[in-house]
């Protein structure tokens, strides 16, 4: 792709609409690399420049929320460990505007794609290659064409592309036959054509930045739903501590003058909507008094908490619900469980959540998982 090509590729790309489903096209086999200047997550900018030393570069596409890509992480450490004292480095880049990205697609992941998602996630997984972001532009990213993530470009000592494709032929960590990136760096190191030169690639689509349409239709629609208020009795509690769903039940217990409950409760929500198509339920209980329920939906209402169930404590002694939702809790307040199928208590959360934490619980579970 030479340069009036890309600078018209990039100009159409954001002018069209989400309507039009405009997509970048890939770059070929024996097309010349495109140099770039990315940030990294160790907080340096990178061009083609810091990888001359190379005898091969292997760029990736990929981003921390996407199922797929967080399936083959451990697969591009591993080959970045193994070729990389034979000239091979790897770089992985984000091409994702973290904008497009819904809340309702994160269900596999306790993080988002934005550059500081990408800096905790390398460091969660000890990256051992740098990791950059093109989630603002999308410039670099618009001129390769990547498809889904991950999406793997192989370039020789030339910087001419050898390869272009998949990683191998199954996500499913263990299962995979064929080797495609692997046998692609191996033929180019001994001076040979790779036996694949391109493959079709499986996993998240780009989220390219005129894709944001939809995410901003699903908050609107998300906004429209009914936001339930159940009065809840201590008969009720203790069924809904006991659990007799097939599901991971987180409980909220919060109140309208609780100062970090308020300031919580949009990332509760939030929580919700990411692990709602997951085996995963939510319900708060306020703690407020009866005669100030109008308040209570009120607030749900301006929260758009339209989660499974709220609930507002029915008994004016404050110990039933203490003694009834968690033997462990001193009864400050906000205060957060997560509840496995029979009642057991495998999270709990005490003046205020941290929400990376509470999203790793829930991901990380064995209920839910990171991976199809």
């Amino acid at each position: 792709m030479d340069k009036l090509t890309f600078l018209f590729a990039l100009f159409f790309a954001f002018q069209v609409s989400a309507q039009q489903h405009f997509e970048p096209v890939t770059l070929e086999p024996g097309a010349k690399v495109i140099d770039f200047n990315l940030k990294g997550v160790d907080g340096k900018m990178y061009s083609l420049r810091s990888f001359k030393d190379a005898k091969l570069l292997v760029i990736i596409f990929s981003a921390p929320h996407c199922p797929t890509a967080q399936a083959y992480e451990d697969r591009i450490i591993a080959i970045q460990n193994e070729y990389g004292k034979k000239g091979v480095q790897v770089v992985k880049i984000n091409p994702n505007d973290p904008r497009a990205v819904c809340l309702e697609e994160m269900g596999y992941s306790d993080l988002g794609d934005s550059f500081e998602d990408m800096v905790i996630r390398a460091k969660d997984k000890g990256y051992n290659f740098p990791f950059l972001y093109d989630g603002d532009t999308e410039e670099m990213s618009i001129a390769y064409g990547p498809v889904a993530t991950p999406h793997a470009y192989v370039f020789d000592e030339k910087r001419i592309l050898r390869y272009v494709g998949r990683i191998d032929d199954n996500e499913k960590i263990g299962a995979a036959k064929q080797h495609d990136l692997r046998n692609a760096i191996v033929a180019v190191l001994e001076g040979k054509e790779p036996p694949v030169t391109q493959t079709k690639v499986f996993g998240c689509s780009v989220k390219w930045k005129w894709k944001n349409e939809w995410r901003k239709k699903l908050d609107t629609d998300w906004a429209k739903k009914e936001v339930p208020l159940e009065n809840l009795s201590v008969e009720g509690l203790k069924k809904l501590v006991k659990n007799d769903s097939e599901k991971l039940r987180l409980i909220n217990v919060w109140a309208t003058w609780c100062g970090p409950c308020i300031a919580e409760f949009d990332e509760l929500v939030d929580t919700y909507r990411m692990y709602m198509g997951r085996d995963f339920e939510m319900y708060t209980i306020s703690t407020d008094k009866l005669n100030i329920k109008n308040k209570v939906q009120e607030f749900l209402e301006k929260k758009e908490a339209a989660i499974n169930n709220n609930f507002i404590f029915e008994s004016d002694n404050r110990y039933d619900l203490i003694e009834n939702l968690d033997e462990k809790w001193r009864g400050e307040i906000p205060y957060t469980v997560i509840v496995e199928p029979g009642g057991k208590i495998v999270y709990r959360s005490s003046g205020g959540i941290k929400f990376l934490e509470l999203r790793k619980a829930i991901v990380e579970h064995q209920m839910i998982g990171r991976y199809f």
